[in-house]
């Protein structure tokens, strides 16, 4: 499983292991992933872990020799690393957009070929993507986020199509926002501090969030019982619907969404952490505490402002 050492993708491992999966944890910082791991040992989870970063070359023969060597063959395969740019258009450039997909289209698709003989095989192996709202929805100021999350939808809404009739389930995930520290993973350009407020506060607060741990159950419960794609978070289901019903009214909604959003600045081009977004912005701490709270609990990094 990609993206396990925090967040959701550690939810979703820990619902594996409690229903009997040995689960392999794989992300880049080795640090994290050892915690990761730690914490579920200590629930009984049978669990290993590789330190790896997916867009390697690599990656997809290290991970696949590493469940192998400690499980045997793969049964289930979980696609969740991610990252998160948050600014305007202006703040970009063409390496942000590369290393978005890199990390959430082009790995995941490598993952994915290297481990279908496995599924093939096992005639009843499950593949899960977790896409985004953003896959369905281009929202404004998430723009590398969410052309890589698009192309990730597609390629795993294709390969269904494609193993109908192998035994391979695959199911398509397009969560909205969660609480789950992400706010403080991101990395923000343009106003660092006034992108940081916005998105701070949508990742937090719970008529516009998720609580990550019940997302994590949806995702496994969907994978269960091999269901096409699940949308997660009322927020996003109807965006979904109003989007497939009045494409144009959701273009319109989008336009001025846009627009309420902070501008480019003087130096749109910048790449501050959550944490030092955090320090600059005027977003009241208390604003983001359920969303630090999460965070605490579930591995990302702590703002600090």
């Amino acid at each position: 499983m990609t993206g396990s050492s925090r967040g959701l993708g550690l939810l979703i491992a820990r619902e594996l292991a409690a229903r009997g999966c040995r689960v392999m944890l794989c992300a880049r910082d080795a640090e994290e992933l050892a915690a990761a791991e730690r914490k579920l040992r200590a629930t009984g989870a049978d669990v290993a872990s590789i330190p790896c970063d997916i867009t390697d070359a690599d990656a997809p023969r290290r991970l696949l020799d590493a469940v192998h060597d400690r499980f045997g063959p793969l049964d289930v395969l979980v696609n969740n690393a991610g990252i998160i740019q948050v600014g305007p258009m202006e703040a970009f450039e063409e390496k942000d957009f590369r290393e978005a997909m890199e990390t959430m289209f082009f790995a995941p698709v490598r993952i994915a070929l290297a481990a279908l003989p496995d599924l093939r095989a096992s005639r009843a192996g499950t593949l899960v993507t977790i896409s985004s709202i953003g896959g369905r929805i281009a929202a404004p100021h998430l723009l590398p986020y969410v052309t890589a999350k698009f192309a990730a939808a597609g390629f795993s809404q294709g390969l269904r199509a494609e193993l109908a009739g192998s035994g391979v389930s695959v199911t398509t995930v397009f969560p909205g926002l969660m609480r789950t520290g992400s706010h403080t993973a991101a990395r923000f350009h343009g106003r660092p501090g006034a992108e940081y407020g916005w998105f701070g506060a949508a990742a937090t607060l719970p008529l516009l969030s998720m609580d990550a741990e019940r997302a994590a159950r949806a995702v496994v419960r969907a994978a269960e019982r091999g269901r096409p794609e699940l949308v997660l978070t009322p927020a996003a289901k109807v965006a979904v619907r109003l989007q497939g019903l009045a494409p144009a009214s959701m273009t319109r909604l989008l336009s001025v969404t846009d627009r309420a959003l902070p501008g480019p600045g003087q130096h749109p081009r910048r790449d501050v952490s959550g944490a030092e977004a955090a320090g600059r912005s005027a977003l009241p701490r208390w604003v983001t505490t359920l969303g630090d709270r999460a965070g605490r609990r579930w591995g990302e990094p702590r703002p600090h402002n």
